[in-house]
């Protein structure tokens, strides 16, 4: 069952809610600005509804993930490892040839799906690195440094390392908006 579970959480990754959007816009985003097909880029390129239904579909399929595991009552470390699957399947959809978004939405919505206390934390990094720096990447670099602490001081980072490689994969994924923002001094 658990194996099932992280093939079907890959899977559900990998419907990339901005592929979509974009269909319905008659917009390709993979053919335009940063050619991610994340929220961001969604939002950029056709706008604010765009952005918010982008957003909303790719943290569900995270929470969904989180979600399916409890219901199938498998353990908590298997559904962290469906969480860092949806994630990467997010990031890495095979039906496109690997080449998806960030990983950013999905990863919220797995985070608040595992534990809304210690996410709390991530949203709090989040805001007090933005509110210096006016950059939500840095700000994302700021809540991710508390989201790790947070679950340090909860004693369960072993439980957590599969997240932890979600993280690595999203700030390899966001290098080159890191890099701009370190650049601009935002």
């Amino acid at each position: 069952m658990t194996w099932l579970y992280w093939i079907i959480s890959y899977f559900i990754g990998n419907f990339l809610t901005a592929f979509f959007v974009g269909k319905v816009y008659g917009v390709n985003l993979q053919e335009e600005r940063s050619k991610n097909l994340g929220a961001r880029n969604a939002g950029s390129v056709i706008g604010k509804a765009a952005f918010m239904w982008t957003f909303l579909g790719d943290s569900l399929k995270g929470v969904l993930v989180v979600l399916l595991g409890s219901i199938w009552h498998l353990e908590q470390w298997a559904i962290i490892v469906g969480g860092c699957l949806v994630i990467l399947g997010h990031m890495y959809p095979i039906w496109l040839k690997f080449n998806g978004g960030k990983g950013v939405a999905t990863f919220i919505g797995v985070g608040l799906a595992l534990s809304p206390t210690i996410f709390s934390l991530m949203i709090v990094g989040t805001a007090i690195v933005f509110s210096v720096t006016r950059s939500l990447t840095l700000g994302m670099l700021g809540g991710f440094v508390f989201y790790i602490g947070a679950i340090v001081l909860t004693g369960q980072l072993p439980l957590y390392i599969p997240m932890l490689a979600a993280i690595i994969c999203m700030l390899i994924n966001h290098t080159s908006n890191i890099k701009e923002s370190l650049r601009r001094g935002k």
